[in-house]
């Protein structure tokens, strides 16, 4: 499903956030992303949905299949670069949600935007996706109203409602305390189980320590290992 082909990224002043980096995750995968602050985990991760580029002096490539769309990180448009980011979910650290709008309108947003679907079909998808998250009785409460786990949540809830093939997640529970990580935690794994590929990138060992899935580990912009 994505594959990184000797993937190098200089930012200006010389500062190299990526080295080389050859990479391969599977459709329906789970897979951690660690390493300390500056190890190039954010850029990798930007990679994807191709907010950043390798440097155009090399050869490196993204490559992302979702089967019935491609996406080739040195010929890709605009306008692909959208279609992709359409089939992946993107979740924060810090929620980015909308002050002035409930937690519905922050989740119908992308929906209202960019697709045909009917008032119905919407409320539908919204109510739906708000339940599998665990707030849906905070539907009409705004950020400010909610705690920092059901503000996660609700950002959660706009990464999924357009049923994505990835998620990605960039340390989403660095802002809560350990019961509300651990639960979103907990969310993730059922949305995995539900066929959707997770790249969560944490610097929480209490995640990664005692579970099955891969674990990508990041030095200074190399890919130090990957453990199964």
């Amino acid at each position: 499903m994505l594959t990184f082909l000797h993937v190098s990224k200089t930012y200006p002043g010389g500062n190299t956030a990526l080295s080389n980096v050859n990479l391969k995750i599977s459709k329906g995968e789970f897979v951690f992303l660690t390493g300390a602050s500056g190890a190039g985990k954010t850029t990798l991760l930007k990679m994807i949905y191709m907010d950043e580029f390798p440097d155009k002096n090399s050869n490196g490539q993204v490559l992302v299949d979702f089967g019935d769309e491609h996406f080739n990180s040195k010929k890709i448009s605009l306008s692909r670069i959208q279609a992709l980011r359409r089939k992946i979910g993107i979740v924060f650290q810090d929620f980015k949600l909308l002050s002035d709008r409930t937690v519905f309108e922050n989740v119908a947003l992308s929906l209202l935007v960019s697709t045909d679907y009917s008032q119905t079909e919407i409320k539908k998808r919204i109510l739906e996706t708000l339940s599998v998250v665990g707030i849906l009785q905070k539907k009409n409460s705004l950020p400010a109203e909610l705690s920092g786990g059901e503000q996660q949540r609700a950002a959660i809830a706009r990464a999924m409602i357009h049923s994505p093939y990835l998620l990605i997640a960039d340390e989403p529970t660095g802002n809560l305390d350990p019961e509300n990580a651990n639960e979103v935690f907990k969310i993730f794994q059922k949305i995995n189980a539900n066929g959707t590929a997770v790249i969560m990138a944490t610097h929480n060992p209490t995640f990664y320590r005692d579970t099955p899935y891969r674990h990508l580990v990041m030095k200074q912009g190399v890919l130090q290992r990957v453990e199964s």
